[in-house]
């Protein structure tokens, strides 16, 4: 009996997180999309900050290529973009940096930060560069930074140039 109801305990906390993203998609792009109404960059916004935060795997790139290709005016979708990921990797750096390693385990597993922060520690400033280039894999590095205590100026140099040159390559491309 005791070791369903942990399964339960460890499962629990991911349902939940994927419920509560499934639900923003929902009640933002969603609405957009099926409704066949104007898009609306607070919608893309919402999506993009939560996107970047740690604890929910959104596929934000593929928000901004809807949004890229709807028309809306690129040079401020590029800048909201950048902002507003920037604005969600500081919540990951800092809750990295204060909350302590039980709370972060219970919600993302042990394994993927312990991955991020060997990472850090073997290639530095470039790995926060290279997983920003990547989708869905920089919040986990900035919360591993936060986690070691890497310096914020160089973490957020080398996040901006990462995420500026993504959505630059992405802008060119579609």
């Amino acid at each position: 009996m005791s070791g369903s109801y942990q399964k339960i305990k460890q499962v629990l906390p991911f349902l939940i997180l994927a419920a509560m993203a499934v639900t923003i998609v929902s009640l933002t792009i969603g609405k957009e999309i099926y409704g066949h109404r104007e898009q609306n960059l607070v919608s893309f916004a919402v999506v993009n900050f939560s996107g970047y935060l740690f604890f929910f795997l959104m596929p934000v790139e593929l928000a901004f290529i809807y949004y890229l290709k709807s028309g809306v005016d690129i040079y401020l979708l590029n800048a909201l973009a950048l902002s507003i990921a920037l604005a969600a990797q500081f919540v990951d750096y800092f809750i990295g940096r204060f909350f302590s390693f039980h709370i972060i385990d219970r919600l993302i597993g042990r394994r993927s930060y312990e991955k991020a922060k060997d990472k850090i520690r073997k290639y530095g400033n470039i790995t926060i560069l290279v997983f920003n280039l990547l989708p869905l894999s920089s919040p986990v590095i900035l919360l591993a930074a936060g986690m070691l205590k890497h310096k914020l100026k160089e973490t957020f140099l080398y996040s901006v140039t990462g995420l500026l040159l993504k959505y630059l390559m992405m802008t060119i491309i579609f």
